[in-house]
């Protein structure tokens, strides 16, 4: 039963390290207590404490997904944590199979199975990837300026398994001797990644005004639906703009009808770009060409009050603005009814020249995705401007997780990351990943704050995935190595006398079992 507990520990600690507890330097300790656990257990009971653990991760860290129901949660959970499943289940074959014991393995095993859960199935959901827990930890965000936020979740997960081998005292002087090596090499590689770190150029200066106008924390009534309280709420707060600005963000939502068409929403938007010589960038949800269609838009208007570009969501999210499988599923689950058109991608990168600064442009669950975000500023951008709505989701802690996001997105890039929420939380992050501005939750107000474009490539920009590909490639040797490994063992167990059979463990004496040492034929420790 212990074992159980501590695999349980583990996914409450986990969820501890992010917000709304966001204790971040817990996650170099949260999954010992699963390491311990799984020590010389077969594959099926490592993948079992993992899945528990992992269940027990994503219920608390995404509990803001119950708001749609237990329908919505239940798969969520079981679909993230089978990945932890799956990640235990290959740490524990390679243990028994090829006795790769090393916490360097187990951190480049837990590396695929994040990158593997943020891009599949449907796009993935890159929302629980361990290393965002260090996203105030300067050291861990130097780290994501290197190999993005895998080279941070291999560090902490390694540091978790140098861990719980220290704890085993029986593992003997040498293998303590090894974990302390291990720590020392992890150490050495924060503090050359924190030393060597490239720092930003400043390109140029911008004014930006963020209108954050929705202070409901409910569902609009019909009258206020009629009364057009969005665009009105925030057009309101915009008159309050008293300094000179180069770009005014209206936030994902904001505006109820399509920016480009309806005359009185376009007529404001213009009118506010005249007013303050302002470029405006607004966003709205609106019909696609195709009727059964729609599209999250972001609208850009110059100075001039000009309609100059577009920039339609390419990551949508699934079972929120479109329906997989819909024809299999709506009739037994008539929840997703509530999404009665699926949106259209979008074809091309939302990159703009506002005010003579290449600015690019995210909408909502967009910026959780590193790998995705990454070509926008390699194609040029030297502000990342993310526009989200995150007012479903109440007051839960999904806004301050999703901040944490933006942080490591700006510490991957070394650009800096307006986020535009229109109930909060919105703010300006640095190019380092600092937050600056930080407005709370439902609260009606207009930040007006500098930021400060940047231009050169960190080492994630210029070399993208480099750290999960090198897991890919190291895991798959061991496999391979442990396939040929098993089938020389099982080739001479055939070829041995009948009466000298014996099993495949009986015949490795000396070796370990998941770091524990067997015992030889006469029972002596070998």
């Amino acid at each position: 039963m212990w074992r159980l507990g501590a695999a349980v520990a583990s996914g409450l600690l986990c969820a501890a390290s992010r917000p709304p507890l966001d204790l971040g330097p817990l996650a170099c300790l949260a999954l010992v207590p699963l390491f311990l656990a799984w020590r010389g257990r077969p594959v099926r009971a490592c993948a079992g404490y993992a899945f528990l653990a992992g269940a027990v991760y994503y219920t608390l860290l995404c509990s803001w997904i119950w708001y749609f129901g237990t329908v919505a949660i239940i798969p969520f959970v079981a679909a993230c944590a089978a990945y932890w499943a799956g990640a235990g289940a290959l740490i524990g074959w390679l243990r028994r199979a090829g006795r790769f014991a090393n916490p360097f393995v187990t951190a480049a095993v837990w590396v695929i199975a994040d990158a593997g859960v943020a891009r599949f199935p449907l796009g993935g959901l890159s929302w629980g990837e361990l290393g965002y827990a260090f996203h105030d930890v300067a050291p861990a965000r130097a780290l994501a300026s290197v190999g993005g936020l895998p080279l941070v979740t291999f560090a902490a997960v390694a540091i978790n398994a140098l861990i719980a081998d220290l704890i085993v005292s029986r593992a003997g002087a040498r293998r303590v001797g090894r974990a302390l090596l291990g720590l020392a090499i992890v150490v050495m590689l924060i503090v050359t990644a924190t030393v060597a770190r490239a720092q930003p150029h400043v390109t140029h200066v911008m004014r930006v005004a963020l209108v954050q106008g929705n202070d409901k924390n409910r569902e609009l009534t019909d009258a206020e639906l009629n009364a057009r309280y969005l665009p009105n709420s925030h057009f309101e707060l915009a008159k309050q703009i008293r300094d000179p600005v180069d770009l005014i963000v209206f936030p994902e939502s904001s505006m109820d009808a399509d920016p480009r068409t309806d005359p009185f929403i376009r007529g404001h938007l213009a009118a506010i770009a005249r007013q303050h010589d302002a470029w405006v960038l607004a966003n709205a949800t609106v019909d696609a060409p195709n009727p059964n269609r729609r599209i999250n838009l972001d609208v850009l208007f110059a100075p001039s009050g000009q309609i100059v570009g577009t920039y339609a969501k390419r990551h949508l999210v699934p079972y929120g603005e479109y329906v997989p499988f819909r024809g299999l599923i709506e009739g037994i689950v008539p929840a997703v009814n509530q999404v009665p058109r699926d949106f259209l991608r979008g074809r091309g990168p939302g990159l703009f020249d506002i005010a003579g600064t290449p600015v690019g442009t995210l909408i909502c669950f967009e910026s959780a995705f590193g790998y995705q975000v990454r070509p926008v500023v390699h194609d040029g951008a030297q502000v990342l401007v993310v526009s989200t709505n995150n007012r479903s989701y109440r007051r839960s802690a999904n806004s301050a997780q999703h901040l944490a996001i933006g942080q490591m997105r700006a510490a991957e890039t070394g650009r800096p990351v307006v986020q535009a929420a229109i109930s909060g939380i919105s703010a300006v992050i640095d190019a380092d990943g600092v937050v600056h501005d930080r407005t709370d939750l439902f609260d009606r107000t207009v930040v007006e704050t500098t930021v400060a474009a940047t231009s050169g490539q960190t080492l994630y920009v210029r070399w993208g995935e480099w750290v999960a590909i090198l897991c890919v490639f190291v895991v798959l040797i061991l496999v391979a190595l442990t396939l040929l490994v098993r089938r020389r063992r099982n080739a001479l167990v055939e070829s041995a006398e009948p009466q000298q059979t014996i099993s495949v463990d009986e015949r490795l004496d000396g070796f370990l079992v998941n770091d524990e040492p067997i015992l030889d034929r006469e029972g002596e420790r070998a």
